[in-house]
């Protein structure tokens, strides 16, 4: 017999034996799991966009003062007597 079979008779082995017993309340944990994960998911959204408006608000204040753009004076005079 191949490989394969040999897996799949296992396989059925397995799937025919006793079930093990599940918990009542196993839907019931599930679900309270899923929502604190969710929780958390939506917390940690709202964190990082918070973060984020602050880095903008800072670069803005930063920009605001420093100018960035503008081209900084020159460190030496030109010589006018030629």
């Amino acid at each position: 017999m191949s490989r394969s079979g040999d897996r799949e008779d296992e396989v059925r082995r397995m799937l025919d034996g006793p079930h093990p017993q599940v918990p009542a309340d196993l839907a019931q944990r599930a679900a309270e799991r899923g929502n604190r994960l969710l929780r958390r998911q939506l917390f940690a959204r709202r964190a990082l966009f918070l973060v984020a408006c602050a880095a903008v608000a800072a670069f803005a204040v930063w920009a605001s003062v420093v100018h960035p753009w503008e081209v900084p004076p020159a460190e030496t005079t030109p010589n006018g007597g030629w």
